[in-house]
């Protein structure tokens, strides 16, 4: 295959069996390998780690206390509508 980004599904394609980062809606992450996608941005991603992120706010000390719940999926079908950004992997020289 060519290793050409000539449209943005072509770094998905060159992402494929490698692990890339995806940020959701509702302040969630997953770093996983991606398996499989197609053009809506679905995709398959296999060992993830999601991470969650809440922010709850104390009406008593007016203050916000950040929460941050980490969980690991060995396979997770991610729909194309809630993803906001995808990153490939950062390739280690």
């Amino acid at each position: 295959g060519s290793t050409n980004v000539d449209e943005p599904l072509d770094l998905l394609r060159l992402s494929l069996d490698e692990k890339i980062y995806v940020k959701m809606r509702g302040d969630r992450e997953l770093r996983g390998k991606l398996h499989a996608y197609d053009q809506h941005l679905n995709m398959i991603l296999g060992n993830v780690e999601e991470t969650i992120t809440t922010v709850e706010y104390d009406e008593d000390t007016c203050e916000e206390h950040v929460k941050t719940v980490k969980r690991n999926v060995a396979m997770l079908y991610v729909r194309g509508d809630g993803v906001i950004l995808v990153s490939p992997p950062l390739r280690t020289r």
